[in-house]
């Protein structure tokens, strides 16, 4: 089995083993002590729904009966979304 490392992400690369491809395709946030089922996880995948792959934010309600809520990025779009994000965060104000 092989498996390199990509040192942008520091996430494995794919490696093949037994002719099939091993892929991450999804990680947990989660602050430290809380399982990852806590309303405060947030997953980050790589969805595909035959139009391309694309990445989805999701977190899970703290009311049981509403859906997760889900937020979608195309590869493309994320750079900037990413930057909007980064200057709102370092322009919040501390309580």
């Amino acid at each position: 089995m092989k498996k390199d490392t990509d040192n942008q992400s520091g996430i494995a690369a794919p490696c093949v083993c037994g002719g099939y491809e091993v892929r991450v395709t999804r990680l947990t946030v989660v602050p430290p002590n809380e399982p990852i089922f806590s309303e405060r996880a947030t997953d980050v995948e790589i969805e595909n729904e035959a139009a391309g792959e694309f990445v989805v934010l999701t977190q899970k309600s703290i009311q049981n009966d509403l859906l997760p809520q889900r937020v979608c990025f195309d590869a493309d779009e994320w750079p900037a979304v990413r930057q909007a994000v980064d200057i709102l965060v370092a322009a919040c104000r501390a309580e």
